[in-house]
């Protein structure tokens, strides 16, 4: 007789896509100023030029001006629900990835009380007082983190179903006066996560986690808009953007390998690397480092399927989004394969890094 072991598999996907789009020549009329308040140089066709050329994005989604988090939430929840059939009465946890809360397009005040877990609930309709709801902040690694975490409750057996999403609406929080702002977007996705017992290993396989915050905890960071003239009281999303990129590149690459060592795997077994969407060209160099941690030459760029050239950088969405694409053949050449091994990887405020390997059922 076989021994089975409980593992957590992804049963099901959503994701809620905001149908505004916002092209880069969007941007042309916008007022671009350093961090000192003085104007650039260069013309706002060259800035977008430079940042297009860099992160690859050419355009990105904004929710409407009566939608906040929660909204978006729902909706791939509601996504994920009707593509699994399951009975949301069923759910023993929803955990919601998220980083600012309900952000109101006329008040950019952070709203979480309730929690954005429960209103989502509560906008399911979920009467079972045993369905868990809680939020987790951990910058753009949240939803990773939320799924890891869910991942201990259905193997301690403490749970048997969990529903894990992840939004944001970076648009609400960055500074129009910023350069930086071109790159954020909004966004929801959703996975529903459930406890099967298999003899040979399926689903979450093994992760990995890391926080550095000694010299890097505010290299993401809310503060004024660079318009110092703005008697603004609100805070913004602010980033040193070089820094991250050096940190990230030498770093991601470690928590991956450490996700795969744990388990005894190597890279060749690999067969797609899902790497959370922040910026074409940190994403690529991050996984030539990977590659380059098992002395490969070169990274097989067909591994990672990239999506944030159309939907930009929505934060703690884009692993779940990218996801649940994949998972309804939306992404040409990047079907999720059975018994194929996934890595998921990704890195944000905090600092924090996160990793997981997964095979699919």
């Amino acid at each position: 007789m076989i021994n089975e072991t409980t593992y957590s598999v992804i049963t099901a996907t959503g994701s809620y896509i905001p149908p505004r789009e916002i092209s880069n020549e969007d941007f042309l009329r916008h007022e671009f100023l350093d961090s000192d308040g003085g104007k650039f140089e260069k013309s706002n066709e060259e800035i977008i030029g430079k940042l297009e050329e860099i992160t690859g994005i050419t355009e990105r989604r904004y929710v409407s001006d009566d939608q906040v988090v929660s909204d978006i939430a729902f909706l791939a929840a509601q996504d994920a629900l009707e593509s699994s059939g399951a009975d949301k009465e069923s759910f023993d946890y929803i955990i919601v990835a998220h980083n600012f809360g309900d952000v109101r397009a006329d008040n950019r005040r952070s709203d979480i009380v309730p929690t954005v877990a429960s209103r989502v609930k509560h906008r399911l309709r979920i009467a079972n007082p045993r369905t868990v709801a809680y939020d987790i902040t951990f910058g753009c690694p949240g939803w990773l983190q939320a799924v890891i975490q869910a991942n201990y409750f259905l193997k301690s057996g403490d749970a048997k179903k969990a529903l894990i999403i992840g939004a944001e609406t970076l648009s609400r929080v960055s500074d129009p006066h910023d350069r930086d702002s071109m790159i954020y977007a909004d966004g929801a996705g959703a996975v529903i996560l459930e406890a099967r017992n298999s003899g040979p290993p399926i689903g979450i396989l093994s992760h990995a986690v890391r926080s550095d915050t000694l010299e890097h905890a505010f290299m993401l960071r809310m503060d004024k808009t660079y318009n110092h003239k703005c008697q603004d009281s609100d805070l913004y999303l602010k980033m040193d953007g070089h820094r991250l990129y050096q940190y990230a590149i030498s770093t991601v690459p470690l928590v991956v390998k450490e996700s795969l060592d744990k388990i005894g795997m190597t890279l060749d077994q690999v067969g797609k690397v899902l790497i959370h969407q922040a910026n074409a060209k940190m994403d690529e160099a991050i996984l030539k480092r990977i590659y380059g941690k098992y002395s490969a030459a070169n990274a097989p760029l067909h591994v990672m399927p990239m999506i944030i050239s159309r939907l930009g950088n929505s934060s703690v969405a884009t692993l779940p989004t990218l996801l649940d694409m994949m998972a309804k053949g939306k992404l040409k050449d990047h079907q999720l394969q059975s018994g194929e091994i996934v890595i998921m990887a990704s890195v944000g405020a905090g600092m924090n890094i996160n990793s997981i390997v997964y095979r699919v059922p």
